[in-house]
């Protein structure tokens, strides 16, 4: 019997281990077509509302007729990432990007995986859960494309979940505190107020509010001439436009962001030093549009 216990203990390392040299892209190439991406976009929120998807958002990212962004979520997902409590709420908004060169449009989607490992604390103890969704969003686009291609680079899933860019750089749970207010509800006021104003150049895009845990997502569209998505995009690759819009979370009292330097970087994980070095400014850049939203 020990034996028999020893093997069993042997095998079930074996397989952790296993599972945690997977590879995962931070991309899924959908498909690509040949028409109006306004005509790709209602099919596929069609698609998603199928599949019980809520369409909390979409833009065109620097105000480009090229590119579009659809953001949206469901109440499971919703549900499972509030339950990891470091900001996995952050998690619970999915994306689409289409990217339209020449007369074709391409059409691609965060890997809900890829998300889920780097953010989300339970992602290991609930694999199943959201692998339904994960599941569920690539059947509501089976009218689109099955083709599901990776791209974008590859980490480990043991990579991804305590990911930073280099030695010295900010991790996940090395978030920008940009202010902190008495209640919730004052936070919830200001930023919403200072949206509505536009400020920094900015546009709201989606707002998710999680009711009664005092928790609040904004996606936000930066779209600043000279620092926003109209400088930066075109130097690390619109082809990763799924990425966007950026986020606040107000968690209780404290309104934070993930750092530039971590964001942009895990979903742009072959960016060289170089061009890296090129958008240089674009953190601080970044963050000081999110810090107006929140004065």
């Amino acid at each position: 019997m020990k034996k028999l216990i020893l093997i069993i203990i042997c095998l079930a390392w074996i397989h952790t281990s296993y599972a945690q040299e997977k590879n995962l892209s931070p991309f899924f190439k959908v498909g690509t077509a040949k028409t109006d991406i306004t005509k790709l976009v209602d099919i596929i929120k069609d698609g998603l509302i199928g599949q019980e998807f809520k369409i909390i958002g979409e833009y065109q990212p620097k105000k480009s007729n090229d590119l579009y962004v659809v953001c949206f979520t469901r109440t499971d997902l919703q549900k499972l990432c509030i339950k990891s409590e470091d900001r996995g709420a952050l998690a619970s908004v999915l994306k689409i990007g289409l990217v339209k060169k020449a007369n074709e449009v391409t059409i691609s989607m965060v890997n809900p995986d890829y998300m889920f490992c780097a953010y989300l604390s339970n992602y290991d103890s609930q694999k199943e859960a959201y692998a339904k969704i994960t599941d569920d969003l690539k059947k509501s686009l089976s009218k689109i494309g099955n083709d599901f291609t990776p791209f974008g680079g590859e980490l480990k899933v043991n990579a991804i979940k305590k990911y930073h860019y280099k030695m010295m750089m900010p991790y996940f749970n090395d978030p920008v505190e940009l202010n902190q207010f008495s209640t919730f509800e004052e936070g919830l006021a200001t930023i919403r107020k200072n949206l509505k104003e536009e400020k920094g150049n900015t546009k709201l895009i989606y707002e998710q509010i999680f009711e009664g845990k005092d928790i609040a997502v904004f996606g936000i569209g930066l779209l600043d001439p000279e620092d926003g998505e109209k400088e930066f995009l075109p130097i690390i690759g619109e082809d990763h436009i799924a990425a966007m819009p950026y986020e606040i979370i107000l968690q209780g009292k404290e309104a934070s962001m993930l750092h530039g330097k971590y964001r942009f970087a895990l979903y742009w994980p072959e960016l060289t030093m170089g061009t890296f070095m090129k958008i240089m400014s674009t953190p601080g850049n970044v963050e000081d549009f999110m810090e107006s939203l929140t004065k």
